[in-house]
């Protein structure tokens, strides 16, 4: 795991519905332009995302959507020239069927190289 750095002012704790000191920290870093969402055991950072702050409304659509216990909000596409949207292009096509022995084929996704932050 990268540097652990210091709650920044902005952010919140959050504690996951299983219990046993499972908790998600979410920070904002203007200086990095980066929202980061880290899962925690105890004192420990099991994984970190750093989303970029222009994604945060696509977040907040689909969270506010949860809240409403509406449809999923309508959009705008994603951008397809962004190479991290391939990752959405794999996961909308049409997967194999399961074959004879019942079992399901899945395609491991891509690994897409994203800039570091740290």
């Amino acid at each position: 795991m990268g540097e652990v750095l210091p709650m920044p002012s902005l952010g919140d704790l959050f504690a996951d519905t299983r219990g046993e000191d499972r908790t998600m920290r979410v920070s904002y870093h203007p200086e990095r332009e980066a929202v980061v969402l880290s899962l925690w055991s105890g004192g420990v950072c099991r994984g970190s995302f750093r989303m970029p702050t222009g994604d945060v409304p696509r977040l907040l659509a689909l969270l506010s959507n949860v809240v409403a216990g509406g449809a999923p909000p309508a959009l705008a596409p994603p951008d397809r020239t962004d190479p991290r949207t391939a990752v959405l292009d794999r996961a909308a096509a049409p997967r194999p069927a399961a074959g004879d022995d019942g079992a399901a084929h899945r395609d491991a996704l891509p690994v897409v190289p994203a800039p570091r932050v740290a």
